[in-house]
């Protein structure tokens, strides 16, 4: 029988003993008039699939959280968020949960509005003694939000749900420069697209090359399992 990555396929006597398991995390929020607003879910969980097939053991995907921590979307219609605290506890309960059967857990995380309870939890969860930890889809050089690295990532995964025709330059200065504004008002006060970026040039072969370079940093950071303060798998050099 074919091993079954995709932990809902398998039959509980199929499920190995100490396997590590992959959490993707996205969320359910506005990506400009041109993306779906799950871009953030599909990402993550297209770079945990294709992780747990390079990792050398076998490795279980499990289904995805598609709601995350998407306050700063929240005027956009079609966000969904389900705050810090609520998400917090959702991480503590999973890796909780999965640590009866399960060896060590990942989250692998497509929104950035994640980051801060994904380090409160984990930190929580490894004084426990839970073999937990956390990594981020983020490629060299990527923009901030719907912009041309995301687009490209969906044009890659599912060019179907994309509309470039829709696709419009939102506000280009960097996150670092626009996060207290962001913070404080919203995406909506920088950008009434919500675009953070420019999806111009955005290609599925640039797409493609992102997600091979995401993959790749997660299976080694999964490898070298030297994980950081917050929880996170420390980026790992190329051998």
């Amino acid at each position: 029988m074919a091993e079954r990555r995709a932990l809902g396929d398998n039959l509980w006597p199929t499920v190995p003993s100490g396997a590590v398991v992959l959490v993707p995390v996205g969320s359910t929020e506005q990506h400009g008039p041109h993306l779906p607003l799950d871009t953030d879910t599909a990402v993550a969980h297209a770079v945990a699939r294709r992780t747990a097939d390079a990792l050398p053991d076998r490795a279980l995907v499990a289904p995805p959280l598609a709601y995350g921590a998407s306050g700063e979307h929240a005027d956009f219609p079609g966000t969904v968020s389900i705050g810090h605290e609520a998400l917090h506890a959702v991480i503590v309960e999973l890796t909780r949960s999965l640590s009866l059967w399960a060896g060590r857990v990942v989250f692998v995380n497509g929104h950035g509005g994640n980051t801060a309870t994904l380090d409160a939890a984990l930190v929580h969860l490894r004084m426990e003694g839970h073999d937990v930890a956390w990594a981020g889809c983020e490629p060299p050089g990527g923009d901030a939000h719907a912009g041309r690295t995301e687009t490209s990532l969906m044009l890659h995964l599912a060019p179907e749900r994309v509309r470039p025709d829709a696709a419009v330059t939102g506000d280009t200065r960097p996150l670092a420069v626009l996060l207290p504004e962001l913070m404080a008002h919203g995406v909506r006060a920088v950008s009434p697209t919500g675009v953070l970026g420019d999806p111009a040039g955005a290609s599925a072969e640039e797409g493609r090359r992102a997600l091979e370079v995401m993959i790749s940093a997660t299976v080694r950071r999964i490898g070298a399992w030297a994980v950081d303060g917050r929880g996170r798998l420390a980026q790992a050099v190329p051998r």
